[in-house]
């Protein structure tokens, strides 16, 4: 079969890409540094740049002195080419940013689900105050990430099942698209903390690995990344550990069976997750666990995300006095731990988490000695680096899906 030489068109089009991406990693930068750089001519490096300002892709921002002849103007991409709103939606809070296309955040909210119990009102709500905030017409909006707790579906986009999230269902995302009249993403949050340690956290040089998140909220997940790509499964399920079976912890018997997610629900809404994983690593085993060593919060039975943080804080600031507390937790992580490397045998461990966070690099040490104990495949074992890493890696992605929209339309008639 032959191949067909590129069109002038395409490789135009090709060239304006490469420039725009060179100047969002690199910065502003002169003609002749483009076309240094990209390997152009003068003459091609130039007609670009006049195709991009035409389309209000990039402008002149100063000028750099050279040898003889007047300064070179520096172009860079202009940042209100497009904008990308992320959010990060739990059962008790919503977090929120607004960025230009550059990457730089221009504006921030945090919002009380209970306020919009709806989905499409909260995320509505959630983003033309971000977009009010900032100043921002609702038509430059590109691409909006959220990242949820609960199963994405991979082929639907749509919430599959979440325990925190129940009126996150099917046909929520057809609904959000429609409102938004924008580019609507739904990701499961612990991929997405995936995503941002991948790029610029703990697993930053490493094609493999395994997040764990252990969050206070009562939540134990992971996400798994195998060359550099999230792996979600066929239905979306890789990585809910807290079903993984576990010596110490019995195991469900009717999540398979019709309604079996619901009847591990309690009367109370929340998820009785008295299996598994979960049973061992919940915020609920460890704030009992906690009591049973004298770190407990005020009330064992219906403890909150301050009282499991605080306990473990407690215990990694007591010295000797907190080492069996946390040796506890550590073995009890390390199994989980073991089990998936047997497996997937990854390298590299991250564990996430308010209750990670809250011990740190000795909770990551006690988890790696007690995993090397147990299992044949050793990991390194690492404590995430990134701050409110799901709402980073909604970010992340949603400038990545803003991007190849903008550069692939690089040819597009220019805005009105």
């Amino acid at each position: 079969m032959s191949r067909r030489p590129g069109t002038p068109r395409l490789l135009r089009q090709l060239n304006d890409r490469a420039a725009l991406e060179l100047l969002l990693a690199s910065g502003p930068m002169t003609r002749t540094q483009l076309g240094r750089e990209t390997g152009l001519s003068k003459v091609t490096a130039s007609q670009l740049l006049s195709r991009l300002e035409e389309r209000e892709l990039v402008h002149v921002v100063g000028s750099q002195a050279g040898g003889r002849g007047p300064n070179a103007a520096l172009y860079a991409v202009v940042p209100s080419s497009a904008y990308v709103a992320a959010l990060d939606v739990s059962a008790t809070g919503v977090s929120a940013a607004v960025a230009d296309i550059t990457g730089q955040v221009v504006g921030e909210i945090s919002i009380d689900p209970t306020d919009a119990p709806d989905p499409v009102e909260l995320v509505h709500t959630t983003v033309l105050k971000l977009l009010e905030g900032a100043d921002i017409p609702q038509d430059r909006l590109s691409a909006c990430i959220i990242g949820t707790p609960g199963v994405v579906d991979p082929r639907s986009g749509d919430v599959r099942f979440s325990f925190d999230l129940h009126a996150w269902h099917e046909g929520v995302l057809e609904r959000l698209r429609a409102d938004l009249r924008s580019a609507v993403t739904i990701q499961n949050d612990v991929n997405l903390a995936a995503l941002a340690e991948h790029a610029e956290g703990a697993a930053e040089d490493t094609s493999d690995f395994v997040l764990i998140w252990l969050g206070s909220g009562g939540g134990v997940g992971m996400a798994i990344v195998l060359d550099d790509r999230i792996h979600t499964g066929f239905s979306g399920g890789a990585g809910e550990i807290g079903y993984l079976p576990v010596p110490g912890a019995p195991l469900p018997d009717d999540v398979g069976l019709p309604g079996g997610y619901q009847s591990l629900r309690t009367a109370y809404g929340r998820p009785s997750l008295a299996h598994g994983f979960q049973a061992l690593v919940g915020a609920q085993a460890i704030i009992e666990l906690a009591a049973e060593h004298g770190f407990a919060g005020t009330d064992v039975n219906h403890g909150d995300a301050a009282d499991v943080t605080a306990a473990l804080a407690s215990a990694r600031e007591a010295g000797p006095g907190g080492e069996a507390f946390l040796d506890e937790v550590a073995e009890r992580v390390a199994r989980g731990v073991a089990s998936v490397c047997v497996v997937l045998d990854p390298g590299l461990v991250v564990l996430g988490g308010e209750m990670a966070q809250a011990v740190g690099a000795d909770l990551a040490r006690r988890v790696a000695d007690a995993t090397t104990r147990i299992g044949p495949n050793a990991p390194k074992v690492d404590i995430g680096r990134v701050d409110s890493p799901v709402l980073r890696g909604a970010l992340l992605s949603a400038l990545q899906q803003a991007r190849e929209e903008v550069f692939s339309s690089t040819l597009a008639p220019p805005r009105s």
